[in-house]
């Protein structure tokens, strides 16, 4: 297992070269001095375009944020997640002095305090000026870093949607504290908590407490994650939880799968279509921003469908495709597809043979319209 986990972090780097970093500095008021930052764009990002992406603040960048831009490179590119765009922040030389906080009321002070509004009120603003960054917002920390972000849940409006805490190293009174917070959030909060068999025991322990507490509480507004990794130390534990926070953030946007379509599509009280609708809905709903329609979810939909012999949505779906990949197989075949579930084959047959001069999508190619097109044919001869 430990050598799946090395080869697929590995595979994350190899990636990530197609998604090099920009490294930028920010000269920085509150903190009295610059800051330099790592930031990663999506592979297709273009500055003109009017969609925006979610945005992963990422602290102790120094190490920390090659696992995060890695794993957000490579499950981006399969659509199980959404481009992002991923900002390090580099505190190898001021780690402790940012992560300050006071020994009596235990929160942020002198430099933390400093860092702390750092974030909030100059590269937040820093990265929407520069860089189409949604509202849906993404912080993840690491031991000192991942007890810190936890201070952003105390704003009453706070400023991120979705707290990545792997291994942390709480403050006194966070626990409770952490606690009595997440029991009143007035908006989705996405909540993930890490450690591993092998972690640091003093850590292990607080955190093991702190899962008891807020696995208790009674909130549908909190959306929350607990992973124990075995055979898992402090630090690698890292590549193991950030893969598994991402599938629990953005688990609503993820592609339709044989399990949500068997449990969901088909047990659905409207049609499949109306499924479709609806996920694209909540999804735009959740994280802020619209999703491109997936080949994926257009398979699903049109199965359903067929299984249910339910033709309007299937040429609802249809007239959908034909709007999102005007130039693609995709509207050819699925027109194809309609034309034969209402019996009329020869429509079919020139949908299909319209469809090799289109350009071929993620699963139909000219192979698979050619072979269409000899079986609608072949029905049409007998």
């Amino acid at each position: 297992m430990k050598n799946f986990y090395s080869l697929l972090i590995s595979l994350f780097f190899v990636l990530n070269i197609q998604s090099q970093a920009i490294y930028k500095t920010i000269n920085s008021y509150k903190l009295e001095g610059d800051r330099e930052l790592k930031i990663q764009l999506p592979r297709n990002y273009n500055p003109e375009e009017k969609r925006t992406y979610p945005l992963i603040i990422v602290l102790d960048g120094d190490y920390l944020f090659e696992p995060i831009a890695g794993n957000i490179d490579y499950q981006s590119y399969w659509e199980d997640i959404p481009d992002c765009i991923v900002v390090g922040i580099k505190q190898a030389n001021t780690r402790s002095d940012d992560f300050f906080y006071d020994d009596e009321s235990f929160f942020p002070a002198h430099e933390g305090a400093a860092f702390y509004e750092f974030i909030g009120a100059e590269l937040l603003p820093y990265i929407e000026d520069n860089y189409k960054a949604s509202n849906f917002r993404i912080i993840v920390g690491h031991d000192l870093s991942a007890n810190f972000i936890n201070y952003y849940l105390f704003k009453d409006q706070p400023i991120f949607r979705a707290f990545v805490a792997l291994s942390p190293d709480l403050a006194p009174e966070m626990n409770y504290r952490l606690g009595e917070r997440i029991k009143i959030l007035q908006q989705e909060t996405f909540y993930y908590l890490a450690t591993g068999d092998a972690d640091i025991k003093s850590l292990r322990s607080s955190i093991i407490e702190s899962d008891s507490l807020i696995s208790s509480i009674k909130n549908d507004k909190l959306l929350y994650k607990f992973d124990d990794f075995e055979d898992a130390n402090h630090y690698g534990l890292v590549g193991r939880g950030v893969p598994k926070a991402l599938n629990q953030i953005f688990g609503l946007f993820k592609p339709i799968n044989a399990k949500e379509y068997k449990e969901k599509v088909l047990t659905y009280e409207g049609s499949p279509y109306d499924y479709l609708v609806k996920k694209y809905e909540d999804i735009e709903y959740f994280y802020g921003f619209e999703k491109k329609l997936i080949e994926n979810d257009i398979r699903a939909i049109a199965a359903a469908s067929n299984k249910k012999d339910d033709l309007e949505s299937l040429e609802k779906l249809t007239k959908l495709v034909k709007k999102n990949f005007p130039d693609s197989m995709l509207s050819a075949y699925y027109s194809g597809m309609l034309y034969e579930k209402e019996g009329n084959l020869r429509k079919a047959l020139i949908q299909y043979k319209s469809g090799l001069l289109l350009q071929p999508s993620q699963f139909i190619d000219k192979e698979i319209m050619l072979e269409k097109m000899y079986d609608t044919q072949e029905a049409l001869n007998d």
